[in-house]
């Protein structure tokens, strides 16, 4: 189980990012079906398997946090 982003590799996989939110796979592959103005996650294909560079990703969680001000940082 990946618990920090240090630990993570530059480009992630669905299990990788289910692993660190702590959501199903599938809920990943979800997401990563929305279009990123719609809170889904970026990514890209390498074949028919999704890959997510380790910047956007983190981006993409900033972009979440920043759109939720309420929301309690860790």
């Amino acid at each position: 189980m990946i618990n920090n982003l240090d630990s993570m590799p530059e480009i992630l996989t669905a299990q990788n990012i289910a692993d660190y939110l702590q959501i199903s796979r599938r809920r990943v592959y979800e997401m990563f079906q929305l279009h990123p103005f719609a809170g889904g996650i970026p990514n890209f294909s390498i074949g028919s398997s999704k890959r997510v560079y380790k910047h956007d990703f983190i981006d993409w969680m900033a972009t979440l946090k920043f759109q939720n001000p309420m929301s309690k940082s860790a």
